[in-house]
């Protein structure tokens, strides 16, 4: 049962969810992926210093991928031609970087398939039997692979993506262009609606899209970066929210509970 403290999510004229890390565990195939593409072209470059955990976090999560791959090349004073994103993987330009970097994700994702997180599932459930619109606002071009292949793509008659976001020129994660596209093209009006995001550069971009409630779920990026990001909220797993019968085992829920106190 949820923590009757806890918003009460069917107040809200609609949640719109980050996809990586909030729906899906699909944020360890990204964070591999992106070290390994990043190790080999470091170590092929001399670039210093070495790629870290933290440049995932610092540099890449929640971004469109070419504005991570500049991001973190400009951390490093390493500056390459922008290219297109047609170019192939093997250019050394920011597309064709990140371009290498998607077909290692592609490879792993359909190699190995991806399940939902339960409490999100639970969650999603809730809001669907409430009445609640749910939308998806994704920097990924990957999304709606990754939503087909867990299984929740029909659940979302909205998926603000990175494919429509480089479509339609709208500026990366943390600005709020995505976040506020997705709540137009879900028809709803940010100031009443929920935005949930596990990334401090999607928390940022919610925030600054004035939604009436940020939720950052704490994944591994620290809830107290989620909060100067400017989460209202911070919770460990979805489930959380859920009102009725928690979705996860008494060892997890418990776990849960000891985390947010």
């Amino acid at each position: 049962m949820a923590d009757d403290s806890l918003p009460d999510l069917s107040a809200y004229d609609a949640v719109l969810f980050d996809l990586d890390g909030v729906l899906t565990p699909t944020a360890h195939v990204h964070m591999h992926a992106w070290q390994t593409m990043f190790e080999d072209l470091f170590a092929a470059w001399d670039i210093e210093p070495p790629y870290t955990e933290r440049d995932y976090f610092d540099h890449l999560d929640g971004k469109k991928r070419y504005d991570g791959v500049a991001s973190l090349l400009r951390s490093r004073d390493v500056e390459v031609p922008w290219g297109d994103p047609s170019d192939d993987p093997s250019a050394d330009t920011v597309c064709g970087i990140g371009n290498r970097k998607n077909e290692v994700f592609s490879r792993v994702l359909r190699a190995e398939g991806i399940v939902a997180y339960p409490g999100s599932v639970a969650l999603l459930d809730e809001l669907e039997a409430a009445g609640i619109p749910t939308a998806v606002v994704s920097s990924s071009k990957n999304a709606e692979e990754v939503l087909r292949s867990a299984g929740l793509r029909e659940r979302f008659t909205v998926v603000m993506d990175g494919v429509i976001a480089e479509r339609d020129h709208l500026a990366s994660k943390p600005a709020p262009d995505v976040f506020v596209e997705g709540a137009r093209m879900l028809g709803v009006d940010p100031a009443r609606s929920v935005a949930v995001e596990d990334a401090i550069s999607g928390v940022q971009s919610a925030a600054a899209g004035g939604f009436a409630l940020v939720i950052g779920v704490d994944r591994g990026t620290g809830q107290d970066e989620l909060r100067k990001a400017g989460a209202h909220l911070v919770v460990n797993d979805l489930a959380e929210l859920v009102t009725g019968p928690s979705p996860l085992p008494d060892a997890d829920r418990s776990d849960i509970q000891e985390k947010s106190a």
